[in-house]
């Protein structure tokens, strides 16, 4: 029997349990790009929705027309009740508690690894899938560091709860890996030039009242950063490098899945806005044919080579990287004091790539696997 065309678009509803408007949550999203059949529309929550990078994945994820059901933002008891207005429609900002009884199938957390400790057992234990962007699971066995172009294969169904890697760590391994597969990496030597942004909206307060000529009554840093660098991000260790530089060097061990790769690195924040800038030597352990790296570069998915000295071009975080989702790489060079040897310089948009955009990306790949 043939079916009419209203009938079978009522029954792909029902089948996917879609009894809503779709033009009133998806409002960006032509007719033609829905596919009701096909794509499974969730209810997702973002924890830390009133944040720098909470925004950013709210922003993210209407820019890539993620599809969402039901859009739970979550925070703090301060900001609980107010609205939000997301896709054209408004949405009521939650406590923790109070969106883990929506059920959602998908949590975004951007609130801190205490946060993030507490809660996102909770909500992995009513089977939704938290991706979280604090350095709190990122080194437990049990947990994927994920960078979808290099490891997704490490997230199996079992997982719940993954781990987000440190932006300056996401920015760096997307130039190692095709690298390391080529040559085999043996030592990376990486310092760092890092947004205020990757502080949250005090630090980009603070430069905003500095260079204004003021001094900021709720500093973000010890001291002052218009005008400064301060090479010091998160807390001191006792071995003497900061608890930033040890993310770098440990969760880049974990995500290239290799423990031979030594790596040292000194993190420096930077009254810079639109992305981090990496200093990286990279010494192989095979000696490297420069223009076979390059293209090896040029080659891998989320990459993106800059660099023609003769026009001044490289990648700078204001002019290239920000709001953009790719990693830049330029001043590709031999270390003509060491074989095997390169330098080269890697901007990323911090927010994006660094956080948000990595997540969502996450998130893509999951549901394409069936994982979500």
């Amino acid at each position: 029997m043939r079916i009419s065309k209203k009938t079978q678009e009522k029954q792909d509803e029902k089948e996917n349990g879609l009894f809503f408007h779709v033009k009133n949550l998806l409002p960006n999203v032509r007719p033609e790009r829905i596919s009701f059949a096909k794509t499974k529309f969730m209810r997702v929550a973002v924890v830390g929705a009133t944040g720098l990078v909470g925004q950013k994945m709210l922003q993210v994820l209407a820019e890539r027309q993620f599809p969402i059901t039901e859009l739970i933002p979550i925070a703090s008891e301060n900001s609980a009740g107010n609205q939000l207005e997301w896709q054209g429609k408004m949405w009521t900002i939650c406590t923790l508690q109070e969106g883990l009884e929506k059920s959602p199938q998908l949590a975004l957390f951007s609130a801190g690894g205490e946060t993030s400790l507490e809660w996102a057992p909770k909500f992995a234990a009513l089977n939704c899938v938290v991706i979280d962007n604090s350095s709190a699971w990122r080194m437990n066995d049990d947990v994927p560091l994920v960078v979808p172009e290099i490891n997704m294969h490490a997230i199996g169904t079992q997982n719940k709860i993954i781990a987000n890697p440190n932006c300056s760590t996401i920015q760096m391994v997307l130039v190692l890996k095709p690298l390391h597969d080529l040559y085999t990496i043996k030592r990376v030597v990486v310092s760092t030039y890092q947004s205020v942004t990757g502080t949250g909206k005090l630090a980009v307060d603070q430069l905003m009242i500095e260079r204004g000529g003021a001094q900021s009554e709720n500093p973000a840093y010890a001291h002052t950063i218009d005008l400064n660098l301060i090479p010091q991000i998160d807390v001191f260790q006792d071995n003497g490098y900061t608890k930033e530089e040890m993310k770098m060097i440990l969760e880049t061990k974990k995500i290239l899945e290799s423990d031979s790769i030594a790596v040292t690195a000194t993190a420096v924040r930077v009254p810079v806005m639109g992305g981090h800038s990496e200093s990286v030597n990279i010494e192989f352990e095979n000696n490297p044919d420069l223009m076979h790296l390059i293209h090896a570069l040029e080659s891998f998915p989320g990459v993106k080579v800059l660099d023609n000295p003769k026009l001044n071009q490289y990648p700078m975080p204001l002019i290239h990287a920000a709001e953009s989702d790719e990693v830049y790489v330029g001043r590709i060079r031999r270390d003509e004091s060491i074989p095997n040897t390169i330098n080269c310089w890697i901007v990323s948009d911090n927010l994006r790539k660094g956080a948000a955009t990595n997540a969502v990306q996450i998130a893509e790949e999951m549901m394409k696997k069936g994982m979500l």
